[in-house]
């Protein structure tokens, strides 16, 4: 087993598009993402996961019907299951967030899981270790 730390910075620099969240690491049922965002996202919500933010660089604002919450760099939010929320980043963030890694039928959601953590790891940067599964 090779123990490396994962650099969000060089992982970051391996995303080209926004929106587009890509798995680095799994603990048990979560999946931790980077993504790179700007401008709006729907309203929508999570059925069956909590979902943790965190950001690290740029400001992150989080709608919800009764309220808002703005992330700066270095600041972390826990949005509870169910709640509504949209997203806004009037300039470029990146992004860390944590989510169960269940899809609403109760199935793993692994496969697309599986191609995203590939497409990182052979562009050179460490592995992230996750039991019960063949390094990528």
């Amino acid at each position: 087993m090779t123990y490396q730390a994962i650099n969000f910075g060089k992982k970051l620099a391996l995303i080209g598009e926004q929106w587009q969240p890509r798995v680095v690491a799994e603990m048990n049922d979560y999946q931790f993402k980077l993504v790179k965002l700007q401008g709006d996202f729907i309203w929508h919500d999570h059925k069956d996961t909590d979902e943790t933010f965190i950001v690290v660089d740029g400001v992150l604002r989080i709608d919800f019907r009764d309220g808002a919450v703005r992330l700066a760099a270095g600041e972390m939010f826990v949005v509870p299951r169910e709640r509504w929320r949209a997203y806004r980043a009037k300039r470029r963030v990146d992004l860390r967030s944590a989510s169960g890694c269940y899809d609403p039928r109760g199935q793993h959601a692994r496969d697309p899981v599986e191609r995203h953590l590939k497409g990182l790891h052979a562009a050179g940067e460490g592995q992230a270790h996750m039991p019960g599964r063949a390094e990528a």
